[in-house]
């Protein structure tokens, strides 16, 4: 009987566990223009734990969308401005930056002061942004323009590069920086190789098919822990992205936001907002 028990108890535990650990957090972002919905990642711990407990305890609650750039990001969730918390004494969180995770349209990712200052890239205690960027093409995604553009100028001094120096600069002159930009990748491979150079960035075939398609922000990658996901709603943070802003991207209108947490199942979490979780892929 007592071997029944234990036996007993030890179901009621893995099955209670098993439940558990089937459920996971959803995460939604009131604002004027609308709701968006997200989940965080179970493999950034600390980010996703300390995102919860700020929602959850309702410290969220009134801050901004305090920095929008057009085509590139919405920032927000200042908290420790909200509380009358000196700088010096906000605290930060441990990087936990994963490979897996690149900063595709509608990615959450912690804000964090420059690598000068903060060498082992740790993330503001509050500050998060959702990704907005633009859709790349191939060639312009994976070249690395800022070599590119030296060893073009390197190039155009050669004397049988005439033709291609005059034409540059009446581009520039011009102001016909797409066409330019055009030129200048079109010479890429003929660089390489001319110049014994490597011009070409690599990217995985999941990060290529990301950026070209729905587009994102790429040079920010492995660079920033990168926490969660957009579900819902993305077209609600595009919006806010376009607001009017001044003086350091700060919106003209105040963006605030309520945050709320609700635990659901993952399966209805895939069903109802048809996400596939990371392991699950």
């Amino acid at each position: 009987m007592r071997f029944l028990r234990a036996l007993l108890f030890v179901f009621i535990t893995v099955s209670s566990f098993s439940c558990a650990a089937n459920k996971d957090y959803l995460i939604t972002i009131e604002t004027s223009h609308g709701d968006i919905v997200a989940v965080l990642f179970d493999d950034t711990p600390a980010h996703k734990s300390n995102f919860i407990e700020l929602a959850e305890a309702g410290r969220f609650d009134s801050t901004e969308f305090q920095r929008i750039m057009k085509n590139f990001m919405i920032q927000g969730g200042d908290v420790f401005t909200k509380e009358n918390l000196p700088p010096q004494d906000w605290p930060t969180l441990p990087a936990e930056i994963r490979a897996s995770y690149f900063h595709k349209k509608g990615m959450i990712a912690a804000a964090r002061q420059p690598d000068g200052v903060n060498p082992d890239r740790r993330s503001n205690g509050s500050q998060f942004y959702i990704t907005i960027g633009k859709v790349y093409n191939e060639l312009e995604l994976t070249t690395n323009m800022a070599e590119l553009q030296k060893s073009l100028m390197k190039y155009m001094e050669l004397g049988s590069q005439e033709d291609l120096k005059i034409e540059y600069i009446r581009l520039y002159n011009e102001q016909k920086y797409d066409s330019l930009t055009s030129l200048i990748l079109s010479k890429r491979d003929e660089l390489e190789k001319s110049l014994n150079v490597n011009l070409t960035k690599d990217f995985t075939s999941e990060q290529i098919e990301a950026y070209t398609t729905i587009g994102g922000v790429p040079h920010l990658d492995k660079e920033y822990t990168v926490f969660g996901e957009v579900i819902q709603g993305l077209e609600v943070a595009e919006e806010i992205s376009n607001v009017p802003t001044g003086y350091r991207d700060v919106p003209n209108e105040p963006v605030y936001m309520k945050v709320t947490v609700e635990k659901m199942s993952r399966n209805k979490i895939e069903k109802e907002y048809g996400y596939s979780y990371p392991n699950d892929k």
